[in-house]
């Protein structure tokens, strides 16, 4: 039992660290707060929505940019999507670079586009590594026969 009592401290020193860092913000907690014993999956349903979403949605923005002529309008719409899609989990440093992507758009500023595409790309994928990893610590506890409080 002292192993699940060890296991569910690092798991609450690592989701608080999370926050600390500004990976996650309130929204996650929110999230959170939805799941219950009729829908124990709910957070990794919705986290593993978004990452398909977000994969799709920087491919998008990749491609976009790569045109010889870009379509800031498109480009600002596919911003503007992922910046919600972020902003519904709580991954708050994605969003935070969203704002800026959707002012280089509105500026159609390409070099400033290439940069935040860069910097969604990176935040994007260390919050996918930080999730995945809580992720892989709550399936520990509970495969220990321990709980994860919310």
């Amino acid at each position: 039992m002292d192993g699940i009592v060890e296991l569910q401290r690092q798991l609450i020193d690592y989701t608080a660290s999370l926050f600390h860092e500004g990976f996650l913000d309130e929204q996650f907690n929110q999230l959170q707060q939805l799941e219950d014993e009729n829908n124990p999956g709910f957070v990794v349903e919705v986290v593993t929505l978004f990452f398909e979403d977000a994969d799709r949605l920087l491919n998008e923005l990749t491609k976009a940019l790569g045109q010889p002529s870009v379509d800031f309008k498109s480009l600002d719409a596919h911003v503007h999507q992922l910046k919600g899609s972020s902003s519904s989990i709580g991954a708050h440093r994605i969003h935070r670079v969203c704002i800026s992507f959707r002012n280089s758009c509105e500026e159609q500023n390409v070099e400033g586009c290439l940069k935040n595409l860069q910097q969604v790309k990176h935040e994007y994928s260390l919050v996918k590594d930080r999730l995945e990893t809580l992720f892989r610590m709550e399936q520990q506890i509970l495969n220990a026969g321990g709980s994860v409080r919310r």
